[in-house]
């Protein structure tokens, strides 16, 4: 279990969960009725569904894949509340039907703090894509 005592603590939360490949590691940043909007649009709603979309994923082609994230800013909403946005480049290996590349995407987080400890409440996850030709882009 990955414990939050801040609410900018989710992006290294999530980068660590997901580079250990411990889908139950990832399951303990969200609230148990959470939503969870990935890079392709798919919305799930709990915690059980959140680590059922991400487990079969890595355990074939982002078996090999790792995360690195970058805190953008944290924006309070309340005393207990906060978003938070982060940079999140996926690389992924040989693993990947496409072969190794990366993939950049912008992740906006709300979270909550609950008896001291903050959990994501809301995630969603957007590729970095070029508007004219929809092709995923590289953030310099």
């Amino acid at each position: 279990m990955i414990e939050m005592t801040r609410p900018d603590a989710a992006a290294e939360g999530f980068q660590t969960a997901w580079n250990a490949h411990d889908m139950i590691a990832l399951g303990s940043l969200f609230h148990e009725d959470a939503t969870f909007v990935n890079r392709f649009g798919h919305l799930v709603r709990g915690v059980e569904e959140i680590i059922a979309l991400h487990a079969p994923i890595h355990e074939t082609v982002y078996r090999d894949s790792t995360l690195e994230n970058e805190v953008i800013d944290v924006i309070a909403i309340s005393d207990g509340a906060a978003v938070v946005h982060f940079w999140s480049r996926l690389t992924v290996g040989t693993g990947h039907p496409a072969g190794p590349h990366c993939v950049d995407t912008l992740i906006q987080a709300v979270l909550t703090r609950h008896a001291g400890m903050w959990l994501i409440k809301a995630l969603e996850n957007v590729t970095l894509t070029n508007p004219r030709t929809g092709q995923p882009i590289l953030r310099k």
